[in-house]
């Protein structure tokens, strides 16, 4: 398994062992409220919508709560507007990283990500400067021990999946992002348990960082992570497994 892809499963069961500082819910739902405003408020006619509403439910977000969020983003309930920006920069190692919020004042995003930058040895980049290095795919992993591979390959290559692969102790399957909410349908109704289902930016390649350095990169990307106005954080580093283990 990558670097990139182990310390993602690392990041997604860490958040739903703690649901550290009700931080994670108020991102989770804050997707779907700008969803919601975006797309409208009806899960079957809007697929932003219906994937950040089953992203909160993976990780057990209250539907009662989920649905107050809808009802703020179509309008029916007050509350803040935020808008979507992403930001660009470089990890120590020549790391790309991507960052991309949604906030409610943006003089504030920029000022608070351009400080994790500086202060932990990255640097922003201009917009364009590293985007191109990922592309947006959904990924599905499901553990080895849950469904052999003749068989989960039949299902996902039907379903509409692009690829499936031997990602160490599981199966990653990617698919087109529009195609992302019918092939795991089909992997749910088939019964195999995922252990974890998301729409993400996928780095086409990955570069290497050990030692003093990849610590370096981990300790900014979870400093980006952690900011209020932060959805998510992409990186293209591939980091030694012993050191994900320690840091994770």
């Amino acid at each position: 398994m990558s670097g990139h892809s182990k310390w993602s499963t690392i990041k997604h069961k860490k958040s739903a062992q703690d649901q550290r500082r009700g931080k994670l819910f108020a991102k989770l739902l804050r997707a779907i409220e700008v969803s919601a405003r975006e797309g409208g408020a009806s899960i079957d006619g809007n697929p932003t919508l219906a994937s950040a509403v089953q992203k909160a439910k993976d990780y057990s977000v209250p539907n009662d709560t989920i649905e107050r969020a809808i009802k703020r983003g179509s309008g029916d309930l007050g509350g803040a507007r935020y808008e979507e920006v992403t930001y660009e920069g470089y990890a120590p190692g020549g790391v790309a990283v991507l960052v991309h919020t949604l906030t409610d004042n943006r003089n504030r995003a920029s000022a608070d990500i351009r400080n994790v930058f500086t202060k932990r040895g990255g640097s922003m980049g201009d917009p364009g400067s590293v985007s191109f290095l990922f592309d947006r795919r959904g990924v599905i992993r499901v553990s080895r021990d849950e469904a052999d591979e003749d068989r989960l390959l039949e299902i996902v290559l039907e379903a509409g999946a692009e690829d499936l692969t031997q990602d160490g102790d599981e199966w990653e399957i990617r698919t087109d992002p529009a195609g992302f909410g019918a092939v795991r349908a089909v992997l749910e109704g088939a019964g195999i348990p995922l252990a974890t289902a998301e729409i993400t930016m996928v780095p086409q390649t990955t570069v290497p960082v050990e030692g003093t350095e990849a610590k370096q990169v981990l300790g900014l990307v979870e400093a980006l992570d952690d900011l209020d106005d932060v959805q998510a954080v992409y990186a293209n580093f591939d980091i030694p497994d012993e050191i994900l283990a320690e840091v994770g």
